[in-house]
């Protein structure tokens, strides 16, 4: 069924009329590996994911990446474009097959102006994605390589069902997407890990890397945030 009440962004917006807006999105299959928005597009659409995991990232001249964000189904995204009409600031991609439900600024705007249980969550959004952004960047700003990581890891992982106090990353993460998140080279991450398992603090398991004494590195992230203060 092509409708956006498939999206979880709508299904409880209040007085949401699907008859009016379901005509006027147009819906799309990805593949793997398929580039979905590129760097410096000038189209303003936005994208609803359906299903499948699309991927957020700057890349350089040179080839390097910074991965900002991994967006799964029941997201959205470039409604950047949409509200500003400025080019777009990152290339997304798709990591899996994907299907999405490509919107125009017209309609999204539409949207927004004239319900404003979508705008209150298009607003809360926006203001998530921003205090994220000051989060990374103070990280940036204040820890040094082996913090930026310890942060990386408990920011993407849950806890360890049945393993009171420890947290697992699952499936366990490439050292080069790694990385790319915290701004540095893959060698680098595989030699922190390396000091880590040794401590005891991480083990990696066939489906899982887990955080052993999730509590030490938080404790060392506060203590180095202090020492940055």
């Amino acid at each position: 069924m092509q409708s956006l009440a498939r999206h979880p962004f709508f299904k409880d917006v209040a007085g949401f009329d699907f008859d009016k807006f379901d005509r006027r999105v147009i819906w799309k299959k990805c593949d793997d590996g398929e580039t979905i928005v590129d760097f410096e597009d000038k189209s303003t659409d936005v994208y609803f994911l359906v299903s499948g995991d699309v991927r957020v990232l700057l890349r350089t001249a040179a080839g390097k990446e910074v991965i900002l964000a991994d967006i799964k189904a029941g997201e959205f995204f470039g409604e950047m474009s949409a509200i500003d009409s400025i080019e777009r600031s990152a290339n997304v991609t798709a990591l899996t097959k994907a299907e999405v439900a490509i919107m125009s600024s017209a309609v999204f705007r539409e949207i927004l102006f004239g319900n404003q249980h979508a705008c209150d969550k298009v607003l809360r959004l926006l203001t998530h994605r921003v205090r994220d952004v000051n989060t990374r960047l103070a990280e940036m700003a204040i820890f040094d390589l082996r913090h930026r990581l310890y942060s990386e890891l408990l920011r993407s992982s849950h806890p360890r069902p049945g393993h009171a106090g420890e947290r697992v990353v699952t499936p366990p993460p490439f050292h080069h997407v790694v990385a790319a998140r915290i701004g540095c080279r893959r060698e680098q991450v595989t030699r922190e890990l390396s000091t880590m398992t040794s401590e005891g603090l991480v083990e990696k398991t066939r489906g899982a890397l887990v955080l052993l004494k999730p509590q030490v590195l938080e404790s060392r992230l506060r203590e180095a945030m202090r020492e940055g203060d």
